[in-house]
């Protein structure tokens, strides 16, 4: 086996854990999806196109709340737009490939696949380690789309007592841990929270998410200034 073959399959085994919680994360996209009245093809095409549960989810969510198109589309734009960091930081481990694989590999930067090669980007220096992205997304590609398909399918044969919608935030809890060791990482996930929750009622067009994604990163900048000035 070529040393490409081997990097590619350790980005498989290594994001092969966080797959646990999405198999339940997609089954409720795929169930809520038909449930609010997307056609199964319209449904497999929201998982190919945005390829991304948590705007996917919200989507659904502004969507059954009579939200405007404008303000969907700027969530989810909002949402996604952590895509933009993840693209920045393993920018420079992909220098050397041409542009249209940069684009293609773009595609498969979703959270768990950076969230491990991140880690194996920084201990290794091969120069074909973007394999293991390559690997890592393409697990979760096939994973989310198989486990949307089998929520359009199985959805009305999963019982609700099941509670399957916990999925959704364990999913992303398990990519947070790390973060709660730093203080100011909590601080502004507690205000991005609180924002949310108290937003959810009394920010108008259902712009909750907007705003306090928005306020988390002021937060985020002052708290990072503040602490540099004192160093």
């Amino acid at each position: 086996m070529n040393s490409n073959l081997k990097i590619f399959f350790k980005g498989i085994i290594d994001v092969s854990p966080l797959m646990i919680p999405v198999v339940p994360f997609g089954l409720i996209f795929g169930v809520l999806s038909i449930d609010v009245g997307f056609t199964p093809l319209e449904t497999m095409g929201m998982s190919i196109i945005i390829f991304g549960g948590a705007s996917q989810i919200i989507l659904l969510q502004l969507f059954t709340g009579g939200a405007s198109s404008l303000v969907i589309i700027s969530s989810v734009g909002a949402v996604n737009s952590r895509h933009l960091l993840y693209g920045a930081v393993v920018s420079e481990h992909l220098s050397d490939l041409k542009i249209i694989w940069k684009i293609l590999i773009s595609y498969f930067l979703v959270d768990q696949a950076f969230a491990r090669s991140n880690e194996y980007f920084k201990n290794n220096r091969d120069h074909n380690k973007y394999f293991h992205l390559v690997g890592g997304g393409i697990t979760c590609w096939v994973i989310w789309q198989t486990t949307t398909f089998l929520g359009i399918v199985l959805g009305s044969f999963i019982p609700e007592k099941l509670g399957l919608s916990f999925a959704v935030p364990l999913t992303f809890l398990a990519l947070l841990v790390n973060d709660f060791r730093k203080l100011i990482n909590v601080i502004v996930i507690i205000i991005s929270g609180i924002v949310a929750t108290f937003g959810f009622n009394y920010i108008p067009y259902k712009a909750y998410v907007i705003v306090a994604g928005l306020t988390a990163l002021v937060f985020a900048a002052i708290l990072t200034k503040y602490l540099k000035n004192n160093e």
